[in-house]
C-alpha cells in the first residue's frame, strides 16, 4: 500500500468543474512532477465540498488548509510553499480560515461547524470514481451486515425505528413505505430511485451522486433485500452529466467486485441496477409520473390509490425513494436506529441537506440536524445577507414551497413546522431574499415555472395556474383591480383542493404564503399602483434629478430616444416613450436618475 505525507483534494462537483477545477488538477499534476512530489503527495478529485461560493476549492491534508477561489496561476505557489516547504499560503486561504493570524482548518470554519454530515459524509472526502476509497470508509459493510446477519423484517424494523422520513417532498415515513412494498403481493418487485430533482436552485441529490455514488448503490441493494426485489432503476435527468457518468462508473465497479449481480457476499441474494435518463420535465419528480417515464410512457401522474408500493412499475410493487433518503440507510444500519433517532426533533429525525442560494454570502450545500433554526442556517452557516441589506424572506421547498418572513426566523426546521408556516421541506432548496425583492414578483416567478412545467393532465393545474399567472401578470404590470387579490386566493385554494397530483396541489403555495405574510405588497400594487421594492417595471417611473451634469451618456444609452436635453444641461425623460429598461440608470456616472 502506498503511503503519502499529504493529500490534495480538489473539488470535482459541477460548480467547481464549471469554474475550472479540471485545469487546476492538471496544473497540480505538472507541478508535482516538476518538484518530484508525485510519490509523496496524493492528488484526489472529490465531489462537492459544499461551500460553492468559494470555488474552485482545494483542501490540503493533514492540515485541512482551505484554499478558495483557486486559480491555475496559484498552483505553483501552493506546491512550492506548502507542499514542498511546509508553509501554508495564507493569502490564498478562505477568508474565514485566517482569524487574528490563527489558521483554522476547514472543519473549524463557521460554514461547517454546525453541520452534521450523514448523507454527505463522503462528499468532498473520497474519490467518487474509486470503489476502494468507498470501501475504506466502511463502504458496503452495511450491505454485508444485512445479508449475513439480518432478516428482511429486521431491516425494515430498523428503518422504522430510526424515524427516517422521505427526503424528497412530503416526508412520508420510509420504514412504512418499505413495509408496504414488502407485504405487497407480486411475483416481481422493483426498487427505484428518484434523482430527477427539478426544483430551481436545488442540487442535493446531484451532489450525492457526484460525490458518493456507491452510497446510493449500497442503500438500494439493502432496500431490495428488505422488500424482495432483484432489479433497481435510478431515474436521473440527462442534464446532470457528471452525476450520470460517476454513477455508471460506480455501477460497473460494483458489478466487477461482485456487489451487484448474483450471489452477493456469497448468499443467494441477487440485485442489479440500471440508469434511466429523464429529459428534464419537472413533473417527473412526482413519483407516478416518474414511473410512467421509466416505462417509456409520457411523464404524467397516475391517480392514487393504488400507490406504487402496491402497483408501481409495470403494475408490480415498487419501492421509490429519492437519493438523499437512500444515502442515510447504510449509516442507520451500521450505527443503529437509536443513533439516527437521537439526531433531530421528536417527529423529524436525523439530518437534512439543503441547497442554500439567492441573496446569501455563503451559497452552497449544507447538512444540518433537524431542529436547527432558520436564523442559524441563514446568518451563522450562510454568513448573512450581502452588502448590508435586510433579510426579507426565505423560500423553502422550491415551487411547491412557500416564502417565510423574518418574523419566523427562529423557527426550528422540521417537516411539521415548515408546513405550519405555509411552506414545506420539499427536496431541500432554500432561496434567500432581501429588501430589494418584490414578493409579488417572486410569487409570479415561481408560478410561471409551474405553469410552464404542468403536464396538463388535470384542469385545475392546467387551467387554474394559468389563470393565477394572468392575474399576477396583471397586478405586476400595474393593471390590478379591486377584487383581484381575492380572486387569486380563491383560485389558489380550489387548485390545492382539486389537482390530481402533489405538484398541482402545492403549486399555489408560493402565492398563498406571499399573501399570508406580505399582503400589503399586493395591496400596494393593486390599490396604489406602487411596487415598494422598485422591481415591477410596469409600476416604475424614471426621473432625472438635479444631480444631472448633462453628460448625455443616458441619452446615448436609451434605446427609444426617450431622453432629451443639451450638453451640460439638466436632461428630461419622456414618460410616455420610456420603456423602463433601466439602461439610463446603469450608464449615469452621477447616480442622478432614480426609480419612483
Amino acid at each position: 500500500m502506498e503511503l503519502y505525507r499529504s493529500h490534495v483534494l480538489i473539488c470535482g462537483g459541477t460548480g467547481c468543474t464549471s469554474s475550472g477545477s479540471k485545469s487546476i488538477e492538471q496544473a497540480f499534476n505538472e507541478e508535482l512532477e516538476k518538484h518530484n512530489l508525485a510519490k509523496e503527495v496524493k492528488l484526489v478529485r472529490t465531489g462537492c465540498f459544499g461551500l460553492c461560493e468559494a470555488g474552485p476549492i482545494v483542501i490540503v491534508y493533514p492540515e485541512g488548509s482551505f484554499y478558495s477561489h483557486v486559480k491555475v496561476e496559484d498552483i505553483a505557489r501552493i506546491t512550492e510553499e506548502h507542499l514542498l516547504k511546509g508553509r501554508i499560503v495564507t493569502d490564498l486561504l478562505f477568508k474565514e480560515a485566517v482569524v487574528e493570524d490563527q489558521i483554522r482548518s476547514i472543519n473549524e470554519v463557521d460554514f461547517y461547524k454546525k453541520q452534521q454530515r450523514v448523507a454527505l459524509r463522503n462528499c468532498g472526502v473520497i474519490d467518487p470514481e474509486d470503489i476502494t476509497e468507498y470501501i475504506a470508509f466502511d463502504g458496503y459493510k452495511a450491505l454485508a451486515k444485512v445479508l449475513t446477519e439480518m432478516s428482511r423484517e429486521e431491516v425494515i424494523e430498523t428503518i422504522k425505528k430510526s424515524g427516517l422520513r422521505g427526503r424528497g417532498g412530503g416526508g412520508f415515513p420510509s420504514g412504512l413505505k418499505w413495509e408496504f412494498t414488502y407485504k405487497a403481493q407480486g411475483d416481481q418487485k422493483y426498487v427505484a430511485c428518484n434523482a430527477d430533482e427539478g426544483d430551481p436552485g436545488a442540487f442535493m441529490d446531484r451532489s450525492v451522486l457526484e460525490g458518493d455514488p456507491h452510497a446510493l448503490i449500497e442503500a438500494m441493494a439493502i432496500a431490495a433485500y428488505a422488500v424482495g426485489s432483484n432489479q433497481g432503476y435510478v431515474y436521473v435527468r440527462a442534464e446532470y452529466p457528471i452525476a450520470v457518468d460517476r454513477l455508471q462508473i460506480a455501477i460497473n465497479q460494483a458489478r466487477e467486485y461482485g456487489l451487484l449481480g448474483k450471489g452477493i457476499f456469497g448468499t443467494d441474494f441477487e440485485f442489479d441496477l440500471e440508469i434511466k435518463l429523464g429529459a428534464g420535465a419537472f413533473v417527473c419528480g412526482e413519483e407516478t409520473a416518474l414511473l410512467n417515464s421509466i416505462e417509456g410512457k409520457r411523464g404524467m401522474p397516475r391517480p392514487r390509490p393504488p400507490f406504487p408500493a402496491i402497483k408501481g412499475l409495470w403494475e408490480k410493487p415498487t419501492l421509490l425513494n429519492n437519493v438523499e433518503t437512500y444515502a442515510n440507510v447504510p449509516q442507520i444500519i451500521l450505527n443503529g436506529a437509536e443513533w439516527f433517532a437521537n439526531i433531530g426533533t421528536e417527529k423529524s429525525k436525523g439530518t437534512k441537506v439543503f441547497a442554500l442560494g439567492g441573496k446569501i454570502n455563503n451559497t452552497g450545500l449544507l447538512e444540518i440536524p433537524m431542529g436547527t433554526t432558520l436564523r442559524e442556517v441563514i446568518f451563522e452557516i450562510g454568513g448573512g445577507i450581502p452588502n448590508g441589506k435586510e433579510f426579507k424572506a426565505v423560500q423553502t421547498g422550491g415551487p411547491s414551497g412557500g416564502c417565510i418572513p423574518a418574523s419566523c426566523l427562529d423557527t426550528p426546521i422540521d417537516y411539521d413546522n415548515l408546513i405550519s408556516l405555509g411552506s414545506m421541506m420539499g427536496s431541500g432548496g432554500m432561496i434567500v431574499m432581501d429588501e430589494d425583492n418584490c414578493m409579488v414578483d417572486i410569487a409570479r416567478f415561481f408560478l410561471d415555472f409551474t405553469v410552464d412545467e404542468s403536464c396538463g393532465k388535470c384542469p385545475p393545474c392546467r387551467i387554474g395556474t394559468k389563470r393565477m399567472l394572468e392575474l399576477l401578470d396583471k397586478i405586476t404590470e400595474g393593471h390590478g383591480e379591486v377584487g383581484d387579490i381575492e380572486k387569486l386566493e380563491k383560485l389558489a385554494e380550489n387548485i390545492k383542493a382539486s389537482s390530481l397530483c402533489g405538484l398541482g396541489q402545492t403549486a399555489p403555495n408560493p402565492v398563498l404564503s406571499a399573501l399570508r405574510y406580505f399582503r400589503e405588497e399586493f395591496e400596494a400594487h393593486v390599490y396604489h399602483k406602487q411596487c415598494p421594492a422598485g422591481v415591477c417595471q410596469g409600476l416604475l417611473n424614471f426621473h432625472i434629478t438635479d444631480g444631472c451634469k448633462g453628460c448625455t451618456l443616458c441619452t446615448k444609452a436609451c434605446p427609444v430616444n426617450a431622453i432629451s436635453g443639451e450638453k451640460k444641461e439638466l436632461h428630461v425623460i419622456d414618460t410616455d416613450k420610456c420603456v423602463k429598461c433601466g439602461a439610463c440608470v446603469d450608464k449615469c456616472p452621477f447616480k442622478a436618475i432614480i426609480k419612483k
